[in-house]
């Protein structure tokens, strides 16, 4: 059985309370305990964060695990390793000496391990008689049999926040996908409601959400979009009850109507010779810009998205969608029209994509709008700084350096 003892450290560094922390919870554990230090290893690296301690620090930890030849540590059972710095470093996917030496004094920090550092600080083992390893000195891993309780509860923590996490984001996503569809369906019907103002109301809440936030950033984002979704919906089943109770009158009326056989209902619009007639759609004036494909617009304005009623996988449905925003927007249909007079109907929808993605950042959409059409009728008007800056913002394009 190797003896343990409580050493300094040696050479110029000094004692620490995190070693006299580390070298207690070597002395507290339990007679006859047995983890799998594997096991040990993952709750460890899940628990990170509490802990304190660094990727690089956890590959150092690895090596360090490596070098016992057990898969179990078992208390009083051979767990001091005493690798060198060259055997241990290449375990460690070649780290530089300086680094392993910060990364290892980031383990006795944590309490991972406890350095046994020999009278002249090298690392080796010495045997006794019968060829068995007496008193070793090195890197006690004690501490990780002692502690493997705390660490299985520190990792459930984490996997327990990064459920709920995961829960409040796919809450987040399906609202911010209800409003948009349930904003753009208000506008397609032409439902009475004051569009613009929820309009903004959703932007403003979806564009106050950090780009890494913590899930007590994100349940109040979430607490707001849900009472935002139950405004919308009221406006839509108000609109859907106001039409059944019309539609029960007008059923009772033609049925009074129909009671004298004189009388030939004759479908309104018909009477006059003129049948009822779609909608105009937009006149695909332009060619996709070049060198600009959908998934890049897309990639560069995703909140577009959430308006399209059934996705937008073409040109057409990209102008469609961005036809419904542009009133949530307050751009009037007569600028609208003008700017796909100028510069064509997908670069207008693109750009309307671009306002939205925007956000506050742009005062007035509908006058924005119409100096970019002034300047696509002077042949001034280009959409790729508007893409590469939108990409730029996101992180999906690398700035050019000289």
């Amino acid at each position: 059985m190797i003896e343990h003892i409580s050493t300094t450290p040696f050479g110029r560094r000094s004692l620490t309370r995190a070693m006299m922390a580390g070298q207690r919870a070597a002395e507290s554990c339990a007679a006859g305990a047995s983890a799998n230090k594997w096991q040990v290893f993952r709750a460890v690296c899940e628990a990170k964060a509490m802990l304190g301690a660094s990727d690089r620090a956890l590959a150092v930890l690895n090596a360090l695990l490596s070098f016992h030849p057990d898969t179990d540590l078992v208390e009083g059972e051979g767990l001091v390793v005493f690798p060198s710095n060259a055997q241990l470093a290449l375990r460690a996917h070649g780290m530089a000496p300086a680094t392993l030496r910060r990364h290892l004094a980031v383990l006795v920090d944590c309490g991972l391990v406890v350095r046994r550092d020999s009278p002249n600080g090298k690392r080796y083992a010495r045997k006794g008689v019968d060829g068995e390893i007496e008193q070793a000195f090195g890197f006690d891993m004690t501490p990780l049999l002692a502690r493997a309780a705390e660490f299985e509860r520190l990792a459930e923590t984490v996997r327990a926040e990064r459920r709920a996490l995961l829960l409040v984001r796919e809450r987040i996503t399906i609202l911010r996908r209800d409003i948009g569809k349930m904003i753009a369906f208000g506008l397609e019907e032409g439902i009475a409601a004051d569009w613009q103002r929820l309009h903004i109301e959703f932007r403003q809440i979806v564009g106050a959400i950090p780009r890494t936030a913590s899930r007590l950033e994100l349940e109040p984002v979430a607490a707001e979009l849900a009472v935002l979704a139950q405004e919308v919906r009221k406006a839509l089943e108000s609109h859907v009850k106001t039409e059944e109770t019309s539609a029960n009158e007008s059923h009772s009326e033609r049925h009074i109507q129909n009671s004298n056989p004189q009388h030939l209902d004759i479908e309104p619009g018909l009477e006059n010779g003129h049948g009822t007639t779609a909608a105009p759609k937009l006149e695909m004036k332009s060619q996709p810009p070049t060198g600009y494909p959908l998934g890049m617009v897309l990639r560069a304005c995703p909140d577009i998205a959430d308006y399209a009623r059934n996705g937008i996988s073409g040109w057409g449905e990209l102008v469609e969608t961005a036809n419904l925003v542009r009133g949530a927007l307050g751009v009037s249909p007569d600028a609208w029209d003008q700017a796909c007079e100028a510069m064509g109907a997908v670069d207008a929808a693109i750009m309307v994509a671009a306002m939205l993605q925007k956000g506050e950042a742009i005062s007035s959409p509908g006058g924005y709008l119409r100096s970019l059409t002034a300047k696509a009728r002077s042949g001034e008007f280009s959409i790729g700084p508007v893409l590469m800056a939108l990409l730029r913002g996101r992180g999906g394009v690398q700035a050019k350096t000289g």
